[in-house]
């Protein structure tokens, strides 16, 4: 090959991989070490009003009963978002003064505690749908099985 040939092949993938590093610091879930808006956590008012919004419309797709009621209100209660504890996240003073061994131990402990608390929460979900379930009538099962099925393929960002 010739040298000018070469010089220009090297050029523009010099330029393609500046490009692209480009797009993607732009495209990415960071940009000046924030997370991109999409990428950001929903507002918890949001999030209440989505909940509060799906709870109905279910309720009304299924004709809750009076005598459902205490059911779906229990049910309703558990499929409550948690709310976002302060105590969540670590000091950050607190941590620095720990040695790396000390940290780690911490953050381990953190995780186990958090990990305790989803296992928990998901529990308590469990027990009132099946509280829930149990007080539907065999048309109420049916609609409520294929609405749960359809918002499975949401949970994960799996949207189907």
């Amino acid at each position: 090959m010739k040298t000018p040939f070469k010089t220009l092949i090297v050029a523009s993938l010099l330029a393609g991989a500046g490009f692209s590093a480009f797009a993607y610091k732009n495209d990415g879930a960071m940009m000046d070490g924030k997370p991109s808006a999409e990428h950001r956590r929903m507002d918890p008012a949001k999030m209440e009003e989505m909940h509060a919004k799906r709870s109905a419309d279910l309720k009304a797709k299924l004709k809750i009963t009076p005598a459902q009621e205490g059911a779906w209100t229990a049910f309703t209660a558990a499929m409550k978002p948690p709310a976002r504890d302060a105590q969540q996240r670590p000091d950050r003073a607190e941590m620095e003064k720990l040695s790396t061994p000390e940290r780690l131990d911490k953050m381990r402990a953190l995780r186990t505690q958090h990990m305790s608390d989803m296992q928990a929460a998901m529990a308590k979900r469990d027990d009132a749908t099946k509280a829930l379930y149990a007080t539907l009538s065999p048309e109420q099962k049916k609609l409520f099985d294929a609405e749960h099925a359809r918002m499975s393929g949401h949970r994960g960002g799996k949207h189907q």
